[in-house]
């Protein structure tokens, strides 16, 4: 691990999120403004051959995971060539992808020959009419069917992200939990985040212990299952479940002090941290004709830069930020 990606708090930085599109075929309302969002030009996007780069000066010192996030990434014409190219430079071993499936029947195929490692289905509720309020969009059963088609394609454990939500899907926490006795999956549960746009309020939030004692009521204690030190889920397993439940408590118990994880938004700006103000543009970089070697400074500039954690909800709901659809959180 180079001390390039190496903060001043001592985190090594080897998992890089790259957002490839700004745009989305949902419209959550966690993610994105009832008004929509103004999107940058296709022009201001990173190119393939610019994400290749980029990624390369990442692997090089020491980057050896990749997501890629959106929006929704497989709206991005072509994206399993852009998988085949990563998952082809040295030092990367895992390419992933989070996606909230709509469109992963047509791709999938393409996308497990091109080397796409695991997948993350984003799904926040089990029920048609509330899915469509949700994300503002019909197409419960396009999810579920891209469920278990990726568990076809061996994507297993498959990931599933469920963002919590007090009076709008806390009531299916244990419908979740009840797909993981047979199937291969892991329900990760997270914690609604504040976004510029988003409208959070503690109204809506649910803190991880709160979700835990509504499951352990259904289905008693659950075991811990022992993870990677800088992983974002607390994970556990219902006694003799074939698949496990996670936990990401961002707000009420951040995992700061272990984060591993660098971003860069899809029109080539490096995040240091998903909360962070500051961005920097390693695009304008690329297009000035500047080096790897300036890169890697200004990189290496931005990562020293990483504050210790983040602000604290409350703090943040004030705070500017661009809202998640820009971020590719």
């Amino acid at each position: 691990m180079s001390d390039i990606l190496t903060d001043l708090h001592g985190r090594k930085h080897s998992y890089l999120r790259i957002s490839v599109t700004e745009r989305c075929n949902l419209r959550c309302h966690y993610c994105m403004p009832a008004e929509g969002v103004e999107l940058n030009p296709r022009s201001d996007l990173l190119t393939f051959e610019e994400i290749v780069r980029v990624a390369g000066v990442f692997a090089r010192n020491g980057v050896s995971r990749i997501r890629l996030t959106g929006g929704e990434p497989l709206v991005r014409k072509d994206i399993e060539k852009l998988v085949e190219s990563l998952a082809s430079i040295q030092g990367v071993r895992a390419v992933m992808m989070t996606t909230n499936g709509m469109l992963l029947d047509r791709k999938i195929a393409a996308l497990r020959s091109a080397g796409l490692s695991a997948i993350n289905l984003s799904l926040d509720t089990l029920q048609a009419a509330r899915f469509e309020s949700i994300t503002r969009r019909p197409g419960l059963d396009k999810v579920l069917t891209a469920i278990d088609l990726a568990i076809e394609h061996g994507y297993a454990p498959l990931k599933i992200n469920c963002v919590v939500m007090k009076g709008v899907n806390e009531d299916e926490l244990v419908d979740f939990v009840a797909m993981a006795e047979t199937m291969p999956v892991s329900i990760r549960f997270i914690e609604y985040m504040p976004f510029s746009g988003n409208g959070w309020s503690d109204d809506y939030f649910v803190p991880w212990s709160d979700m835990r004692d509504e499951i352990e009521r259904k289905y008693g204690e659950l075991a811990h299952v022992p993870g990677r030190p800088s992983a974002t889920a607390k994970e556990f397993r219902v006694p003799n479940f074939t698949g496990t439940i996670g936990f990401i408590s961002s707000m009420s118990d951040h995992f700061c002090d272990a984060c591993d994880r660098l971003r860069l938004t899809a029109d080539g700006n490096l995040k240091v941290c998903l909360f962070g103000r500051r961005e920097d543009s390693l695009r304008d970089m690329i297009r000035e004709g500047q080096s790897d070697a300036e890169l890697e400074a200004e990189i290496s500039d931005a990562v020293r830069r990483k504050a210790p954690q983040h602000a604290g909800m409350y703090n943040l709901v004030d705070d500017e930020n661009r809202p998640m659809i820009l971020i590719g959180g």
